[in-house]
């Protein structure tokens, strides 16, 4: 996945960087951040701008969101022997002791189990206590996850807005004008064909942090699952 991520900066860095030089050839010394400022007003501030705002919003959730999923991923293996061989050695405490120094989710689900053991109860309230604090994890791994979908769907949807719009007025454009020549309705085609790329783009962007974010959670909730089983396995042998 990290070969994966590490490809598309690489693509995005050479895809805006022809999208620049490209500019930079057909509109001589404008440069690209003039030119995508003036096609920005040239499509309206209205709805450009609250696409731009569903765009900011997205990322600041995206790139939260993996900051947060990285911080979460641990090597579970890893984990699972050190309490297995602190159960061995120290007993509970210890293995209480090393999920506790140690950061994610499956660290704190083991705590959870590790902690019915501790108090005395048997192997099934650990096993039922996993299984909650499990959901609840999750729940805070898919946090705003939904509202990245939201601005996915948002923004196309605003872009072809922002096209309706700028049809009408091109017809009205007709009609105050009484000609349907070029040049009286290509202000009105122009707002609605940017309105609608501008949208667009916005949201395959967000699409394609949306799909790693899913895929991060998919992983971390797998490996959550077959480390909370073997978690199971170890306090059963520990109970006999």
């Amino acid at each position: 996945m990290k070969k994966a991520v590490n490809f598309l900066t690489v693509f995005g860095f050479m895809f805006f960087g022809a999208i620049q030089s490209t500019f930079a050839q057909e509109t001589g010394d404008v440069s690209f951040r003039q030119e995508l400022k003036i096609r920005f007003i040239e499509g309206g501030p209205f709805f450009m701008g609250i696409v731009l705002i569903a765009l900011i919003l997205g990322l600041a959730i995206a790139i939260e969101r993996i900051i947060y999923l990285n911080m979460a991923t641990t090597n579970a293996k890893k984990l699972v022997a050190s309490v297995d061989e602190a159960l061995s050695s120290g007993g509970v405490e210890a293995a209480k002791e090393i999920c506790r120094n140690t950061k994610g989710p499956v660290a704190s689900i083991f705590y959870q189990g590790l902690k019915r053991i501790g108090d005395g109860e048997g192997v099934e309230a650990a096993e039922k206590a996993v299984v909650g604090y499990g959901g609840v994890q999750m729940g805070l791994l898919e946090k705003n996850i939904s509202w990245l979908s939201l601005f996915i769907a948002l923004a196309p949807m605003l872009g072809f807005m922002g096209t309706v719009i700028g049809m009408i007025g091109a017809f009205d454009a007709i009609a105050a004008a009484n000609d349907i020549s070029p040049g009286v309705v290509a202000v009105g085609i122009k707002v609605a064909l940017l309105t609608t790329v501008f949208g667009l783009v916005v949201a395959i962007i967000l699409q394609i942090f949306y799909n790693y974010i899913v895929s991060k959670v998919d992983s971390i909730v797998n490996s959550m699952e077959d480390a909370s089983i073997s978690l199971i396995d170890l306090l059963v042998n520990y109970k006999k």
